[in-house]
């Protein structure tokens, strides 16, 4: 779960590795620049080729494409890939991947789990 890249297409995703733990859960951040659908499922591909990002129980992601406006999964995770949007569209960071991956650590975490996703997210674009 440390940082690092891993190959997606033409581009390098940046993995910022693990970004914070509550309860037992943890909680890491990881995106790529892509323009289209299959850019976002090789990115996807591409980082579940990690073993420990393939056994997270979630790995939520969005991206504004130019071409076709928001898309998100969720993975899981209802609610989170919106979450994820929303802070895109404030920073209008069009046509790139942010991917927020939990591995469960077998306590519900209620809301607390948004304002991770917030948390992760934030410190991806901080890393820009």
């Amino acid at each position: 779960m440390g940082g690092g890249t891993a190959q997606a297409g033409a581009e390098l995703m940046r993995l910022l590795g693990q970004i914070l733990t509550d309860r037992g859960s943890k909680y890491a951040v990881s995106g790529v620049p892509v323009s289209s659908r299959a850019e976002i499922d090789a990115a996807l591909k591409q980082l579940k080729r990690d073993k420990s990002y393939a056994k997270a129980t979630h790995n939520t992601w969005a991206a504004l494409l130019t071409e076709g406006g928001p898309i998100k999964g969720d993975d899981g995770e209802a609610g989170a890939g919106m979450v994820i949007i929303r802070m895109l569209e404030r920073e209008d960071l069009a046509d790139h991947l942010i991917v927020v991956t939990r591995w469960y650590g077998g306590k519900h975490l209620g809301g607390d789990r948004f304002r991770h996703v917030q948390t992760c997210v934030r410190a991806y674009l901080d890393a820009l």
